[in-house]
């Protein structure tokens, strides 16, 4: 049973790595502000979450004041990780904003230290430096446009932290609320988020037209609802280090579909990159002796009342 729930863990992960690496084609089809965007793509995820959370619940939600104020700050993270990585992707290459929003594995690993006093495994530390170098080359390989995207750059940086403390608090609320009803009440959250920021810098929410429509569709039913389930599920059952590295095959996968559709040609030390992050995701996946700490032990226990 435990190899089974292994599994369905690692296929769970697998969907939601395939359809959130859509993320970034879908921004660049709704042709509005990456805030804007991001808004429609939570208010869509969540307009289905909640009629599918009041039919598959037969009692009421009960969780603890504290343990909402959580759950709302992990949605307040994840509005932050999707609204400055859409601003992002509409201003440097869709491949350089999704391999450096990636380096979330980066400060989960300082998260835990942080947290605990305990470094990750050896094992972690070597995935994630080769990882890093597979990044970094897919960055240099695009030098020459590093000045002048390096402030969106930055801000897919900026994403990926907030990624990272999403990751945390996620892989700790798992053990007290299920996979739908964390995500209706997060996504909720990063909704209501991503539309303050979108009246705060004046970005303008109307829909250009039908095409814009359907992206902002695919953002919010596949991208968020079907990824994020995938990947909220395989956090209850997979240690969230191990969650983080694995995650990174969203980049190389954007890469290619951006190549195909954008004509976003990748160049050979970007083909070397990518190649890096699998054998990043292979030394982390192999199963003997994985020794990355679980979510309780980088958070103390939220009390109940």
């Amino acid at each position: 049973m435990r190899t089974n729930g292994r599994l369905a863990a690692l296929g769970a992960l697998a969907g939601g790595v395939l359809t959130i690496a859509w993320s970034a084609i879908f921004v660049r089809w709704a042709k509005m502000p990456g805030a804007s965007s991001a808004f429609y793509r939570t208010l869509i995820a969540a307009l289905v979450l909640w009629p599918t959370l009041l039919i598959m619940r037969k009692r009421p939600i009960l969780l603890s004041r504290r343990t909402l104020w959580i759950i709302v700050a992990g949605g307040v993270f994840f509005a932050g990780d999707i609204g400055f990585w859409n601003v992002a992707v509409m201003h440097t290459s869709a491949a350089n904003a999704t391999f450096l929003s990636n380096c979330s594995p980066l400060f989960v690993g300082l998260f835990s230290w942080m947290l605990t006093k305990r470094l990750p495994s050896g094992r972690f530390w070597l995935a994630l430096l080769v990882a890093l170098i597979g990044t970094g080359l897919i960055f240099v390989a695009d030098v020459r446009h590093a000045v002048s995207r390096s402030w969106a750059d930055g801000l897919a940086v900026i994403a990926a932290i907030c990624f990272a403390l999403y990751l945390v608090i996620t892989g700790r609320l798992r053990e007290r609320c299920d996979t739908v009803t964390l995500l209706a009440l997060s996504t909720t959250a990063s909704a209501v988020a991503l539309w303050i920021g979108a009246v705060a810098t004046h970005s303008s929410l109307a829909v250009p037209d039908a095409a814009s429509w359907w992206a902002l569709l695919g953002l919010g039913l596949l991208c968020q609802v079907g990824g994020y389930f995938g990947l909220t599920y395989a956090l209850g059952h997979l240690p969230t280090p191990v969650t983080s590295i694995l995650f990174l095959m969203v980049a190389p996968m954007t890469a290619i579909f951006a190549w195909i559709i954008f004509g976003e040609r990748m160049r050979p030390m970007e083909i070397v990159g990518g190649l890096l992050l699998l054998a990043a995701v292979w030394i982390v996946g192999r199963r003997e002796k994985m020794e990355i700490p679980q979510m309780e032990e980088m958070i103390p226990p939220v009390a109940q009342v």
